[in-house]
C-alpha cells in the first residue's frame, strides 16, 4: 500500500495516492503533526460529536488559510506603530465564498474568522442515495459573480458529482472554473480525475487524497458521512 506520507514540493502530504501530490492544480496540505493528529481524531468511528466538530474546525482553518493564500495579491507597504515600514501583501481582486449545503456550511464560521465579512453564497445539492447522482435544489449567489474569485466550500470530493454540479451553477452565473478554488477536507482519486478532466483550470485545496471509493461511493479509508457526523444527524453519540 502507498505510504500515508507522500513527499511533495511543499513537504510531506497526507495522501494514499502519490499521483496527485505535486499536481499543479491540486494543493495537498503538508502532513504536519497537527494535521495528522486532527485527522486521527476525526476519522475515529468512536469520536464524540464534540471531538469531531472541534478538530474538523482545526482542519478547516488550515485549508482556508492555504486557499486564501492562493488568491491574487500584490505587494503592499504599511507603517507599523513603531514608525517603520513593513512590506507585505494584499488581496487585489474581488473574492467571495460559496458553500455547498449542507456539509459546506460547516466551514463558514472558520471562513469568517480567516476573512471577516467575506460575502457568502449558497448552493443546495443533494446526492440521491440510490443513484449516487447529485440534484440541484436551490442557489443564491452574491452579485457580480463574473468579476469574483470564488472559494467553493465542499468538504468531501468523493465521486465529484456535487462539485461538478456546483461548478455548472457558477459558470452560468459568469464565474469560470479558472477563478474557483475548491476547498475540500478529503478527496478521492476518481473524483479528482473526473473533476480535473472536465475543469483542468480549477484549483483544489485538500487536506488528504484518499485511497479509493467503496461500493457505496464513500472514500477509503475515509470519514463516513461528514455532514451527518458534523451536524449530529448520524447515530447518536455522547
Amino acid at each position: 500500500m502507498p505510504s500515508l506520507r507522500s513527499e511533495s514540493a511543499g513537504g510531506a502530504a497526507l495522501s494514499e495516492v502519490s499521483e496527485f501530490v505535486g499536481h499543479p492544480r491540486v494543493h495537498v496540505l503538508p502532513a504536519t503533526p497537527a494535521l495528522l493528529a486532527a485527522h486521527t481524531l476525526i476519522r475515529d468511528r468512536e469520536a464524540s460529536r464534540e471531538v469531531f466538530t472541534t478538530h474538523s474546525r482545526r482542519v478547516f482553518r488550515m485549508l482556508l488559510e492555504a486557499a486564501v493564500g492562493l488568491l491574487p495579491s500584490e505587494r503592499n507597504a504599511v507603517l507599523t506603530p513603531a514608525g517603520h515600514v513593513f512590506e507585505g501583501l494584499v488581496v487585489t481582486e474581488k473574492a467571495c465564498a460559496v458553500s455547498v449545503v449542507r456539509a459546506g456550511e460547516s466551514l463558514e464560521s472558520e471562513l469568517w474568522a480567516v476573512v471577516p465579512g467575506m460575502r457568502l453564497g449558497k448552493i443546495l445539492i443533494q446526492r440521491d442515495k440510490s443513484t449516487k447522482q447529485p440534484r440541484l435544489y436551490y442557489f443564491h449567489l452574491p452579485p457580480d459573480m463574473e468579476h469574483q474569485h470564488v472559494l467553493l466550500l465542499e468538504p468531501m470530493l468523493a465521486t465529484g458529482g456535487s462539485l461538478l454540479a456546483a461548478l455548472d451553477v457558477l459558470a452560468e452565473a459568469g464565474t469560470p472554473s479558472s477563478s474557483v478554488i475548491a476547498v475540500n477536507v478529503m478527496s478521492s482519486p476518481p473524483g479528482l480525475e473526473r473533476v480535473l478532466d472536465e475543469h483542468p483550470d480549477l484549483t483544489i485545496v485538500t487536506s488528504s487524497v484518499e485511497r479509493d471509493l467503496d461500493e457505496n461511493a464513500f472514500m477509503v479509508p475515509g470519514i463516513g458521512d461528514f455532514g451527518d457526523r458534523y451536524f449530529g444527524t448520524d447515530v447518536a453519540r455522547p
